[in-house]
């Protein structure tokens, strides 16, 4: 597995380079967003690790230029840990988000936990699509066409309306949904998922003023139709 670190900070990238090898991933290191982002074009990363406050091009420009040509699952690094920030890092792509200083047992579980999910996606066997009206979920190849166009998904949309769409008709609350397809105890907003839903429905919906496909019932939660 590949990961790619990115960080300003000299002594926290080492920190976190030694600790993943020593997991076994393969790390390469990268100092700003601007040279994160040519990494990225250049070679396939399993998951990147990314500070936000960088010179040159910040975590958050990085990320959103990423999302343009990959669905690399993304974890977001900051000192910054108000609420609204992390709100801003999922509207920019963000799959994850953790508040310096962190514990390096956390952020390799979560490391993990990101992984394993996609790992046991490629290994499902053989090519799977969901379909739901206009939208085609490619679960092998973790693609999605809407109207037969090509459409990219983050790591954690797919991952949210996959289960949405495998369980028609079921409606999951925030917390449900937290848990489910960020894989562990999440402690941070519900309001994550609400971005996440949000930014579903701008990219997989004709009109995402009035969602057809993926709906809302009012104090519960959220669910594709049957």
């Amino acid at each position: 597995m590949k990961i790619l670190v990115v960080d300003d900070e000299k002594t926290l990238v080492k920190g976190i380079k030694f600790n993943l090898e020593h997991e076994g991933y393969e790390v390469e290191t990268a100092e700003d967003g601007e040279e994160a982002v040519t990494k990225a074009r250049e070679k396939a990363f399993d998951l990147i690790v990314m500070d936000l406050m960088m010179p040159r091009t910040d975590g958050l420009e990085a990320c959103r230029r990423i999302r343009e040509f990959s669905g690399v699952p993304v974890i977001m690094l900051t000192a910054r840990g108000e609420d609204t920030d992390k709100l801003i890092g999922f509207e920019y792509g963000a799959d994850d988000y953790m508040t310096k200083p962190f514990n390096i047992l956390e952020l390799k579980a979560r490391i993990r936990a990101i992984l394993r999910r996609s790992a046991a996606a490629q290994e499902s066997g053989g090519e799977e699509e969901l379909t739901l009206d206009h939208v085609i979920l490619n679960t092998a190849q973790r693609s999605a066409r809407v109207n037969g166009v090509p459409t990219d998904l983050t790591a954690k949309e797919f991952d949210m309306m996959e289960l949405l769409m495998r369980n028609r008709g079921r409606v999951y609350s925030r917390e449900n949904l937290l848990n489910l397809v960020w894989g562990y105890e999440y402690p941070g907003d519900i309001r994550t998922v609400d971005v996440h839903v949000r930014r579903l429905r701008e990219k997989l919906e004709i009109d995402p003023a009035s969602p057809e496909i993926l709906l809302t019932k009012w104090g519960v939660g959220y669910y594709c139709k049957a």
